[in-house]
């Protein structure tokens, strides 16, 4: 019997020394992880490696054609360059995790390689672009993040623009756009080095100011970034306490801790200053004149994206195309904004008869089909531009009412509103200026993925002839083009849909993003 108990206690001893194992186990694993996802060097490398081994596979697979069993050497040797990239990534992240595991520092020589992934991005990897100016810098602010996407834009921008040197002639004004952009790079560059010498986690020199200033001038590119780091830089100098905290710089904060959303803005801040851009260095009668020598000529060098069958480069439309469907798609957005968020209010701060009125009709308004709605005021008027900002924009005023109703209602009764009310504030002045601006949060992502809703209808009401113009290119006209010919050049279709989902996809994680950024329970 004592022996049984002996041998039951053993087992006992056992069993919990297993289970302490594994809890512990268990724990470090949970503390390694948590190390790792706070190294920002790690994550972005590691996001890099990710990326670049898809972006490799998936043109190797393109690169190849099955049919006639052959492979597209340009195609081959581009795909090997992002594999080769995806390896260097990889090294660089196995490095980078060894010494945060370890808690060492990380070395000089490894911080210096992000040179090697910054280079990189001379054959369009942005990802170790990013990567390489995050390792680089020890101590990384906001400021200096945004500094990376605001040199990576313009980068971008004069890449793209220099596939126009393969053509027989450029615009006019494409040397002097060169010009100005290849001093912009040298200009962003300058202020990464000066952000990362003069702006620290808790102060910010007083010498950011004219630098300040000189980012928010370049912003006429459209560059969002550099518009982002002058106010952040000024609103930092004017706060002089070091421990304040300014609630719209500590959400761009928490944006920028998720990749997705932060790959998301680039694409539509990127998409932005390349509209503006193209007014130099992009020609615009090669988007519209027919040139009956280069029909349905195959993707090359001189048009990346090749030629539809009037002889006109798609890669040219659609990034003249691209200003067109951002245009529509924040005035599509901006003017159901400002006239549903007045009716939501108003709805949501009143209460019986008025708020019934609005809501009923908004309701009917509700009920139609939104796409049914816009052909039938398209219908109704014409297919033209301002009908179809129009047709989009009452569409959507109900949705955008609804949402600030909701969050009208759980203000009204605020202790900020009954202070109003208590010192003699007139009704319209409380909601303008006390419960609007403080609705503006869920509004503001709601516009934001609206926006992607907005260009996708635009293209959709294109492709169906009651849009944009068809002699306008846009992405919807470009696409409707493309589908006659899907079974014999294919790329006309392909690219101008790339071009849709690609932006969709962005506004949809960069509203993803920006809900999270926003919501107090995530802070």
């Amino acid at each position: 019997m004592v022996q049984k108990m002996n041998l039951s206690a053993d087992h006992v001893n056992v069993k919990g020394t297993g289970r302490a194992a594994e809890t512990t186990n268990q724990y470090i694993k949970r503390t390694q992880a948590r190390k790792l996802k706070h190294s920002q060097e790690y994550t972005s490398s590691r996001f890099a490696f990710g990326a670049s081994l898809a972006i490799g596979v998936v043109i190797l697979l393109f690169s190849i054609d099955f049919a006639e069993k052959s492979i597209s050497p340009v195609a081959a040797v581009v795909a090997a360059v992002f594999l080769v990239e995806s390896a260097f990534e990889l090294l660089i992240s196995l490095l980078l995790r060894s010494a945060v595991l370890q808690d060492r520092e990380i070395s000089r020589s490894l911080r210096l390689s992000g040179l090697l992934s910054a280079v990189m991005v001379l054959n369009g990897n942005i990802f170790a672009f990013i990567a390489g100016f995050t390792c680089m810098q020890k101590e990384k602010t906001l400021e200096y993040t945004l500094s990376i996407y605001m040199t990576l834009t313009t980068v971008c921008i004069v890449l793209v623009s220099a596939l126009n040197l393969f053509k027989e002639y450029v615009a006019d004004t494409f040397l002097l756009g060169m010009y100005l952009l290849a001093g912009l790079i040298v200009f962003d560059l300058l202020a990464m080095f000066l952000i990362s010498k003069w702006v620290k986690r808790r102060t910010t020199d007083k010498k950011m100011l004219p630098l300040a200033i000189c980012l928010i001038l370049s912003a006429v590119t459209g560059n969002v970034f550099a518009l982002l780091i002058g106010i952040i830089s000024i609103s930092k100098l004017c706060h002089k306490d070091k421990e304040i905290s300014i609630e719209w710089i500590d959400i761009i904060n928490r944006l920028f801790r998720n990749n997705m959303s932060i790959m998301g803005m680039f694409v539509v801040v990127f998409l932005i200053s390349l509209s503006l851009c193209s007014y130099l260095t992009f020609d615009y009668s090669i988007a519209v004149e027919n040139n009956y020598t280069a029909m349905l000529i195959a993707p090359c060098l001189e048009y990346p994206f090749g030629t539809d069958n009037f002889g006109r480069c798609v890669f040219t439309r659609i990034v003249f195309g691209a200003r067109i469907s951002l245009v529509i798609g924040m005035l599509a957005t901006a003017a159901p904004l400002i006239f549903g968020g007045l009716l939501g209010a108003v709805a949501g701060y009143y209460s019986g008869k008025i708020e019934n009125i609005i809501m009923r009709i908004l309701d009917v308004l509700y009920a139609v089909p939104s796409i049914l709605l816009a052909i039938a005021i398209v219908a109704a008027f014409g297919a033209n531009t301002t009908n179809l900002i129009l047709a989009l924009s009452v569409s959507s005023i109900p949705v955008y009412a609804r949402t600030v109703r909701a969050t009208v209602m759980g203000l009204s009764n605020a202790e900020f509103v009954e202070a109003a009310r208590a010192c003699g504030a007139r009704d319209w002045v409380i909601i303008i200026k006390h419960i609007i601006p403080n609705s503006l949060a869920p509004i503001i992502v709601r516009a934001t993925m609206g926006i992607g809703t907005a260009v996708l209808s635009t293209s959709s009401m294109s492709y169906l002839g009651l849009g944009v113009e068809p002699h306008i290119p846009e992405w919807g006209n470009i696409l409707k083009i493309g589908s006659s010919y899907l079974e014999t050049n294919p790329y006309l279709a392909i690219f101008p849909g790339l071009a849709i989902m690609l932006i969709v996809l962005a506004f949809n994680f960069f509203g993803d993003g920006l809900r999270d950024a926003t919501d107090p329970k995530l802070k």
